[in-house]
Order: structure tokens, then C-alpha cells, then sequence
């Protein structure tokens, strides 16, 4: 696994390519537009500056390695007899070697990810395609196994197959031609690498648009002085880095199996045989996620039973007293690829395997929040909608054992889409000196939940050799507070000076993610975000979620009590029952067609025009309390149109949707088209464009006068485009190859 040679040329190339072309050609499954529009929020320069200082750190690191192990008499790499895969990576600041060791301890079900799919308990038809995850481990996965059906690639010219790494990408992307082996995220792709120069890797593939990677391993825990354990090291401020640089970007790490395995002579709090304070190196880094391993069950309808945190499972806390880990998935007898041969597999357990089904689920939402909204979320966003939404299975609040409870994808999909509805996702930004402030009403008989997360900057303080030091790696402290009347609800926090007790309510000074809960929450009450001390750089972003609320006052009732008004040579209005914040989706044809013509009104009323005597028109109307939650469609209004002696009656057969209108003047070009429809016509800067299937699913939004919209991530079939201008709409199918 070491080749200085090769290695050396590679990250002489690096130095040489411009950031966004990146040193290695990875083709990522994201469109080139979306993967334009993720760069164009990054810190460019920033991490152009952090990629080369990488750079310049791994060649010399290199160099010293060999002379290191030569001169103590160690080996670059080995397996050891307990399978797991280990190497030397760096010499540690008190000259301690480093290995990198895997987490084998000799999953969609648990994170709920499998309610996504298609027939699942949502149905939401989310499997990964057009989507790429990153695996760095001890070698290259065996990619020419069957489930991976070339739909991964090497990208570091790594020549060690890793049973490791073959095992945790089947977690992933398997596709299922063993039943039992299929990844949770069975459609993606993904990149495979070895670990030596994956922050380099990394820096480069996040810079390409990469969302997520798995990192399934981390320092060797047996090899290395107590004050390692928890300590926030210059690897830990390295993945800050490039996740604060390239703010999409979301790292996955596992926990480790050292539970047992007293290592630790001198943890931060009780006895070494507790299991508490074991993360190491990138484990400890504030802006990714931690995941420990869970053993568990789940019934038919995705609630989870008896959890608790399995007894290999590494525990917290950091020495300055933040949440992790993070997260729980399960980790425990999942049947996976190995690397025997093409068509080998195994069972495994550990949080090597807890952390791809993690790393994958998140890849599933991100899928679903594009395909709602037509951007990516933020990586601070997407790490708090799992924290937000995950399933609480211990004392009220979080813990140093299993962070914030079990992943629940089914919870997180969800509050996606009732965005706007009962729940927000809010990205914004705060400046120095600055306080953001929302206020909401309570959904009554329901707990209000605010969370707020973030990518913070690099920690300035880096531990070199003192023990359970409590320096807080916290850059900018944000805070947030819910309040109603005189009435003040804070954030859960956790004490490392107490590790086994339970949360408690307060100031919060060390986590960038924080969560408050109101329960049995009535009336209204105001969340604000404020900060302590400077802003570094300035300005903040972060992403406020909330569930619980009654952010409109819309049911979700099929219209009913139709009449049909005032007929004219050529067009007839229709009147159904008000509903309060709603809008409405009307369809409608001519009767025994196919072609369903779709108009959306914000009032209970609408003018049908154009319509033909001697014609027998269909119309059915639906409500939209937001663009993701509807009602069923109303009975079918049938009538055969006579100008102004039109008669109404109704009948009660139900059918889907598509689109057409004829008011504004646009064309679309190509159609049909494989990756892009290009929009010509006049149109204001308020314009904006929805994207239909034919069985009536929202599947795009966003602004139309940017002319191009991609569909390269739609499946073929036929669509209707609608363009909503000016107060008027037009639709327009178009066909996907």
C-alpha cells in the first residue's frame, strides 16, 4: 500500500491543476450544472490554499515515514491477526507512530433509509440514482464485483484490493443481486481510494461537487499515549479545514470498537473500563459526523424497539465536552461483498459497518431534498436534519455513547416535505454583532423543536501532549434561544466531568450543533439565533430547522361543493369550498383522452377558456398546502359544453395528472431532450418554473429566467413544465430520454 514514487508524481500533479479541475478525474454523478452551482459557494481561494498546504505536508510526511519505520524497526502496513488492516500515516507530535487501523469486530432497516424506496413505507422511489458517495479506507474495494455493475471507480491508482473497503462499499451501493447484500443507497455510485493522501483526495473531490464519504477507520487505539484519546489533534483541525472551505461537503467517520478494550488508562471521567472517552484523530473534528454502533430492531412500520449501544462501540466524549458521537446506526451481522472473488460476501460486524449505512442514508435525503428543491443542502444542513429528526432511545436529550439517538431517514424525508407546512429549513447567515430572529405558533399537542447547525472554522487550539485537555475547539459560539412571554427554553448540553449523566438544559458552548425541545408546545413563541464574542471571518452561516409548528393554516381536505358559473361563448368558470392558505391544482380534459391540461390558482375558483362546443370536458381539483403536501383529488365534474347553456353533473372515477395552458408565449428546445431544456420567450426576473411527472409528483422548482433548466437527473418518461409569470401560467410537456 505505499508507493512513494507514484504518490510523489501524483501530488506534484495536484500542485499543478486548478482547484475545480481537480487532480484526479472523478465524474461525479451529479450534473456539471449542480456540481457549478455547489462551487460557486465555496471559498475558492481558501481551499485552493488548504489543498496545497495538504499537499506540501503529505510529501514531506512521506519522506519521514520511511526513514521512520526503517530507523524503529516498523512496518509500513500489515494485517493483523483480528483482520483488521493497519498502516503508519504520520509520526504524532510526542514522536508516537500513527497507524490508521479499520474498525472490523471479528443497515438501511435501523436508519429507516429502505422508507424511501420505491414500495417502501414512504414510496418515494429514492435508491441514489445520479448520485455519488467517496470511500477512503485501507486499499481499493474490488470493483469488478457483480453488485457493483461498474458503478464505481478507482481514483487514486491504489493496487491493494481491501477486503475493508470491498465490505463497507457493499453496505453502500450493492445492488441487490444477492437479495441481502443490497447497499442502502443501491443506485449510487461511488469513488474508491486508499487512505494515504485522502485529505488531499478529498480536498480535491469535495472541490468537484463530492457531498458525502465514508471514512470507516482511524488511529490505532493500542499504539498510542492516553492524552490521544479525545484530544482535538492537527488532523481533527485539518477535516475542519476542508469542510469549512467547501461548506457541501460532509465527512462520515465510525466511532470504533474499543469499548471493551481498556485502552484508555485515563479517561476524562470514571474508570477505563467504562468505555468512555476512546475517539481519536478526525473522530474528534467538529463539523463531521461520528457514528457508533447500535443493536436493535425495527417493526413493520419503521419504529424502532429495545435500542441500545452495542457493546463494541467506542464512546465520547471529545476532552472539551462536545456531543459525539453524533449518531447510532446499525452495525451489527450485516451480510455484505467481499473480495474473494466477484461473487463472494460475509457477514460483519463493528461500526466500520454502522457508518456506510449511515453515510449512505444521507445520501438518499440529499437525493430527496434535490429532486423537491433543485439545490443540494448545505453539509451543516443535512447534519442537522439528522440530529434534528434522529430517534431519542435513552434519557431525554443527548448522550456520550450514541450522540443524539438512532438515524431515522423516514423522520428527516419527512420534515422535508412538510417544509413550509408543519416544519422550516432555513439557511442563512449571521454577521458580527448580529441577531436572527422568526417567530411561530405551536402545533397544538405536539412538542416544538429548534435546532440549529453549522460549519465551523478550524479550531485555533491543537493538544501536543496534554492530557484531557478542556480547551473548547469552538470557533464561533452561536446560540439559540425559544421564548414565549417570560418563559425561556434552552438547548440540551452534556457535562464531561459527568459523563454518565443525563443531559440538562443550558448554554451550550461547545457544540456547533444545538437543539432545543418544548414539549406539549401551545400558542406562539419566538427562536432567535445570536452569537458570543467576535464572529471570525466576520460572517456565519448556519441552517435553523423546526418541526412541531403551524407554519400555515391550510388542511389538507379534498375540495368539494362544486358549481359551475357563469358560462360564455367560449370558457365557463368553476367555484369549490374555500380553504384557508391553500392553493389549488385543477385538472382538466377532454373526455375518453389521455392529456390532462393542469392549472394552479390561488383562489377557490378558476375561469377554464378556450374550450369547444359540443366537447364533454373532466375536471377534478386537489388542494396544495405546499408543494409537496396535497389532497386527493376531488370526484370528477364531467360537462359537455355548450357555450351558456352548459349543464354540470359529476361522477366519481379518479386519475392522475399532467399539464397544458396556453397564456404566455414561451417555447421549450429540445424535445425531446436527454440532459437540458432551454427555454425561449420574454420573461420577467420573477419568473419561475415546476417540473410534474405524470403521476402527479413535484419533482423541480426554481427561477426560469436562467433560460436552462437540467433534467439529466429525471428518469425517461414524459413531464410537464409549467412557467408561472406575472400572475399567469403556461405548460408544456416535454419528453426525457
Amino acid at each position: 500500500m505505499f508507493y512513494y514514487t507514484t504518490l510523489k508524481q501524483y501530488v506534484f500533479l495536484c500542485l499543478t491543476l486548478f482547484l475545480v479541475v481537480g487532480c484526479v478525474s472523478v465524474s461525479n454523478a451529479q450534473s456539471k450544472q449542480q456540481v457549478k452551482k455547489i462551487q460557486s459557494k465555496y471559498k475558492v481561494n481558501n481551499l485552493l490554499k488548504v489543498r496545497e498546504n495538504l499537499n506540501f505536508e503529505f510529501i514531506q510526511k512521506e519522506k519521514s515515514l520511511v526513514n521512520f519505520a526503517k530507523a524503529n524497526g516498523l512496518k509500513l502496513s500489515e494485517t493483523l491477526e483480528n483482520g483488521n488492516e493497519i498502516a503508519l500515516v504520520d509520526i504524532g507530535e510526542d514522536g508516537t507512530p500513527i497507524y490508521y487501523s479499520t474498525f472490523r469486530n471479528s443497515s438501511s432497516e435501523v436508519s429507516r433509509a429502505n422508507a424511501l424506496y420505491e414500495g417502501g413505507l414512504l414510496d418515494l422511489g429514492i435508491s441514489g440514482e445520479g448520485m455519488q458517495v467517496g470511500l477512503w479506507d485501507s486499499g481499493s474495494a474490488l470493483l469488478t464485483h457483480q453488485e457493483f455493475n461498474n458503478r464505481a471507480q478507482n481514483t487514486d491508482s491504489a493496487e491493494e484490493i481491501s477486503s475493508h473497503a470491498t465490505m463497507v462499499l457493499g453496505a453502500m451501493i450493492s445492488s441487490g443481486i444477492k437479495q441481502k447484500a443490497r447497499g442502502v443507497a443501491y443506485s449510487a455510485t461511488a469513488i474508491s481510494s486508499d487512505w494515504r493522501g485522502d485529505k488531499v483526495e478529498v480536498a480535491n473531490a469535495a472541490a468537484n461537487g463530492l457531498l458525502l464519504s465514508n471514512h470507516s477507520y482511524g488511529i490505532r487505539p493500542d499504539f498510542i499515549p492516553d492524552w490521544y484519546f479525545g484530544a482535538y489533534l492537527k488532523v481533527s483541525q485539518d477535516w475542519d479545514k476542508i469542510m469549512y472551505n467547501a461548506p457541501y461537503y460532509l465527512m462520515v467517520t465510525a466511532a470504533g470498537n474499543s469499548q471493551k478494550q481498556n485502552f484508555n488508562a485515563a479517561p476524562i471521567y470514571g474508570k477505563s473500563t467504562d468505555g468512555f472517552d476512546l475517539l481519536l484523530g478526525f473522530s474528534t473534528s467538529k463539523n463531521g459526523i461520528n457514528v457508533a454502533g447500535v443493536d436493535t430492531s425495527v417493526d413493520v412500520q419503521g419504529n424502532l424497539k429495545n435500542a441500545q449501544v452495542a457493546a463494541y462501540s467506542s464512546h465520547g466524549p471529545t476532552d472539551d465536552g462536545r456531543i459525539k458521537p453524533d449518531i447510532a446506526g446499525c452495525g451489527a451481522n450485516i451480510f455484505s461483498t467481499e473480495a474473494a472473488n466477484d461473487k463472494s460476501y460475509d457477514t460483519y460486524t463493528g461500526t466500520s459497518m454502522a457508518a456506510p449505512g449511515i453515510t449512505s442514508a444521507m445520501l438518499l435525503l440529499q437525493e430527496y431534498y434535490n429532486r423537491l428543491n433543485s439545490n443540494f443542502m448545505r453539509a451543516a444542513t443535512l447534519k442537522g436534519l439528522v440530529l434534528h429528526t434522529a430517534d431519542d432511545v435513552s434519557a431525554p436529550g443527548p448522550d456520550y455513547k450514541m450522540g443524539w439517538g438512532v438515524m431515522n431517514a423516514k423522520n428527516a424525508a419527512e420534515l422535508i416535505v412538510a417544509t413550509e407546512y408543519s416544519s422550516l429549513i432555513i439557511e442563512e447567515e449571521l454577521k458580527d454583532n448580529e441577531t436572527y430572529t422568526i417567530t411561530v405558533d405551536a402545533k397544538e399537542g405536539e412538542a416544538l423543536i429548534a435546532s440549529i447547525s453549522w460549519t465551523d472554522p478550524a479550531g485555533n487550539f491543537i493538544n501536543k501532549g496534554l492530557l484531557n485537555n478542556t480547551t473548547a475547539a469552538l470557533v464561533n459560539d452561536l446560540d439559540i434561544v425559544v421564548t414565549k412571554n417570560d418563559e425561556v427554553y434552552l438547548p440540551w448540553k452534556l457535562n464531561p466531568s459527568n459523563v454518565n449523566a443525563d443531559a440538562v438544559k443550558g448554554d451550550n458552548k461547545v457544540d456547533p450543533f444545538e437543539k432545543v425541545e418544548v414539549e406539549n408546545a401551545a400558542g406562539t413563541y419566538t427562536i432567535t439565533v445570536k452569537h458570543k464574542g467576535a464572529i471570525t471571518n466576520n460572517i456565519q452561516d448556519f441552517s435553523l430547522i423546526v418541526s412541531g409548528a403551524a407554519i400555515s393554516n391550510c388542511k389538507v381536505e379534498t375540495p368539494k361543493d362544486f358549481s359551475t358559473v357563469s358560462p360564455e361563448e367560449d370558457a365557463i368558470q368553476l367555484n369549490w369550498n374555500i380553504a384557508d392558505d391553500a392553493f389549488f391544482e385543477v385538472q382538466y380534459k377532454v373526455e375518453n383522452t389521455d392529456e390532462w391540461s393542469t392549472v394552479f390558482v390561488d383562489a377557490n375558483e378558476i375561469k377554464l377558456q378556450h374550450l369547444t362546443n359540443g366537447n364533454k370536458y373532466v375536471v377534478r381539483v386537489r388542494t396544495n398546502c405546499t408543494e409537496n403536501i396535497f389532497s386527493d383529488f376531488s370526484e370528477e365534474l364531467v360537462f359537455e359544453f355548450k357555450g351558456e347553456d352548459t349543464l354540470a353533473v359529476f361522477e366519481t372515477e379518479k386519475e392522475e395528472l399532467s399539464i397544458i395552458d396556453e397564456k404566455l408565449k414561451f417555447t421549450v428546445h429540445p424535445n425531446p431532450t436527454t440532459d437540458q431544456i432551454n427555454i425561449d420567450g420574454q420573461l420577467s426576473k420573477e419568473a419561475y418554473y415546476s417540473i410534474v411527472s405524470s403521476t402527479g409528483t413535484m419533482l423541480k422548482k426554481g427561477r426560469a429566467d436562467y433560460k436552462a433548466i437540467n433534467v439529466d437527473d429525471l428518469s425517461t418518461g414524459f413531464y410537464s413544465l409549467t412557467i408561472f409569470d406575472d400572475g399567469e401560467q403556461q405548460s408544456m410537456k416535454f419528453i426525457k430520454n
